[in-house]
């Protein structure tokens, strides 16, 4: 099948969103799919407020429907709700194109963390967009029932997955927690306002609190916190070592969807302590990790559990599942379905 994903998160983001695309597109072009992506690095672009490494694409229907035409595909996926994403829905609808949508961030809470917008009138958005879509992929059955609750009940599962090789629990510890007070409590992800990471350094515990990652908020919680330490961006296998030389892996997120950091984190044998939301309260299993709404009584209760039952739950995790999940939500489209003809005309008129 020939299928073209339109996203505003791109390369050289470092985030959920982006590794689950870049994934789920090897894995869709192995075996044996041409895999299209329209993305922000094809057109001018500025930076997006408040997150610079987003772009936001200075592109229209116009523009956008000409690349549509030019990879003329079998099926098309609108992975994001910006300006790419906006374009490619309306050449869809106007054309009378099938689509899908995942719906990978709790956006108007995420919006309201940031701008003093009520997530109400972000949900208005929200409905408006996707309520077109054939299917819009979900992370987690939780995240299904509440868009059901709002009015979108065409949810497909769409999980995440694990690269199993990369993220095992026989690592080495990372170099820089020799010698460090333990237990050593790690946060792994953005340093942003919306990811609550004040919560988490601000636990009184005992040990040592690691934080990976970059972002807009780092100087104020390295201001805020020395005695926390702060490894900026890491990946591949020094990654991989931060989480399997961590006691346990605390995810303080209120608002993300899934957490793709909680299962890899897992998969290293780390028990997860986070909040009973949705995310990690449709991962987080007795035994591998703790839910609490106090965040230093999820922390201790994990720090109690079996490393081999964190490493079990994550391997229940796969980029192979993952990608079946995505291509099944797209099946609705029959691979012969979409004439060269009626592709053609659509592009001209676009």
């Amino acid at each position: 099948m020939r299928i073209l994903i339109v996203t505003d998160a791109w390369e050289p983001q470092v985030n959920g969103v982006v590794r689950t695309l870049q994934a789920t597109i090897a894995e869709l072009r192995a075996a044996g799919h041409e895999v299209g992506v329209i993305s922000p690095d094809l057109f001018r672009s500025i930076p997006c407020p408040s997150y610079g490494e987003i772009r936001l694409a200075f592109a229209g229907r116009r523009a956008v429907g000409r690349r549509i035409r030019a990879f003329a595909p079998q099926a098309i996926h609108i992975s994001t709700e910006g300006p790419l994403g906006l374009a490619a829905r309306r050449w869809c609808l106007d054309k009378g194109f099938p689509f899908t949508t995942a719906y990978h961030t709790r956006f108007p809470e995420y919006v309201a963390a940031r701008l003093p917008v009520s997530p109400a009138l972000v949900w208005r958005f929200i409905r408006w967009f996707h309520r077109p879509a054939r299917h819009i992929m979900v992370a987690t059955r939780s995240l299904a029932r509440e868009l059901a609750d709002r009015g979108l009940a065409q949810t497909m599962m769409w999980e995440r997955g694990v690269d199993h090789a990369l993220f095992r629990p026989d690592r080495a510890a990372h170099p820089a927690f020799d010698g460090l007070a333990r237990p050593i409590q790690l946060y792994v992800g953005r340093v942003a306002v919306e990811k609550n990471i004040g919560a988490f350094l601000d636990c009184d515990r005992p040990g040592t609190k690691v934080v990976v990652g970059d972002g807009p908020a780092l100087a104020d919680l390295k201001a805020r916190h020395p005695d926390a330490l702060f490894l900026g961006k890491l990946g591949g296998e020094t990654l991989a070592s931060a989480y399997a030389g961590a006691d346990v892996f605390v995810f303080p997120s209120r608002t993300d969807t899934f957490g793709l950091v909680v299962i890899e984190a897992l998969s290293c044998g780390t028990p997860v302590a986070a909040y009973p939301v949705p995310g990690p309260g449709d991962i987080v299993t007795d035994g591998a990790g703790a839910l609490d709404e106090d965040l230093g009584r999820a922390i201790d209760r994990a720090l109690a559990c079996d490393r081999s039952d964190a490493a079990a739950l994550g391997a229940r995790y796969s980029w192979a599942g993952c990608t079946a999940q995505f291509a099944r939500a797209l099946s609705f489209v029959p691979a012969d379905s979409v004439s060269e003809t009626a592709i053609g005309t659509a592009g001209v008129a676009a």
